[in-house]
């Protein structure tokens, strides 16, 4: 079980080196974090973009990309490709998204000819250090999918797992969380979270996993609430993976997380044949690096 974002580094540092192709490299915050990805030995920068612009970018925060692979990239629907084109030729081990918009690099990840498809569903898994929470906590899905199905959020759920089976977790709890713990056929999150916590009783989940749902978010993450509402379950107080019904849900709670509690984070997005490194432009270059340091590990996977 991992309590700090640090150790993913230290993880990461302990494998070969992946090969990172970062799409639209002209953006300060990713240089800093690629670099420092390189200086631990984490990751093979591939750099793909305005050249130009990045080189000035470097030689102004003072970072050093001369050992660098360095592709020209003149529009961002290009650079997109050639980090695609990468991967799938398997010149490259995992994507990370530079100052390009998401959906420009998904379109090319989702390419029919050359991208990375794969039968399940793209989806965003974020992972918090939580300073009042003790250990890891993993939140999806708040980046991708708006009004997830029962059958998206089986693939969105397996994504969040095999997230955790990188970091080599055994027992993996998930919280499918809606506003209260009863089945209300007027609310699909309680529909869905019961649903969900049969299928893993039936075996449709790994070894290892134990689903829980519908749950409120106290009584996932505090033992505390568990014990005051007579609540008992061997994922309340202790959840690993929090599984929201929508993207308001997810985007609020990590937000908050963010905000209110200064949580550290990091990003990742599953479900295509590789790892894709996105992160808010907002965050830093820290977050960023833990989130290559995610990456790489998912990426050993493969």
């Amino acid at each position: 079980m991992l309590k700090h974002l640090n150790d993913l580094i230290e993880k990461a540092k302990g494998q070969a080196r992946k090969r990172l192709a970062i799409a639209a490299c002209e953006d300060e915050e990713v240089l800093k974090a690629v670099h420092e990805a390189a200086l631990l030995e984490i990751v093979e920068p591939i750099l793909i973009g305005n050249i130009e612009k990045t080189e000035a970018i470097a030689t102004r925060i003072g970072v050093s990309i001369e050992g660098y692979k360095k592709i020209e990239a003149d529009q961002l629907a290009q650079a997109a490709e050639i980090a695609v084109r990468l991967v799938s030729s398997g010149k490259a081990d995992f994507i990370m998204k530079g100052l390009i918009d998401t959906s420009i690099l998904l379109k090319e990840v989702l390419n029919k000819e050359y991208g990375l498809r794969t039968d399940s569903l793209i989806s965003h898994v974020m992972i918090y250090e939580v300073p009042t929470y003790h250990k890891l906590l993993f939140l999806t899905d708040g980046g991708m999918n708006l009004e997830p199905s029962l059958e998206d959020k089986v693939k969105i759920t397996k994504n969040a797992i095999r997230v955790c089976e990188a970091l080599d977790y055994k027992i993996i709890k998930v919280a499918a969380i809606a506003a209260k713990e009863k089945v209300d056929p007027k609310m699909n999150a309680t529909i869905h979270g019961d649903e969900l916590k049969k299928m893993c009783n039936d075996g449709v989940f790994n070894n290892g996993v134990i689903v829980e749902g519908p749950l409120a978010l106290d009584l996932a993450v505090s033992e505390e609430a568990a014990k005051i509402k007579g609540y008992n379950s061997e994922v309340a107080g202790d959840a690993d993976i929090i599984l929201v019904p929508n993207i308001e849900t997810g985007n609020g709670i990590g937000k908050s997380l963010t905000y209110f509690s200064n949580s550290l984070s990091a990003g990742i997005i599953m479900g295509a044949k590789v790892p894709i490194v996105l992160v808010s432009r907002a965050d830093s270059h820290e977050a960023k690096l833990y989130s290559i340091a995610l990456g790489s590990l998912i990426s050993e996977l493969n």
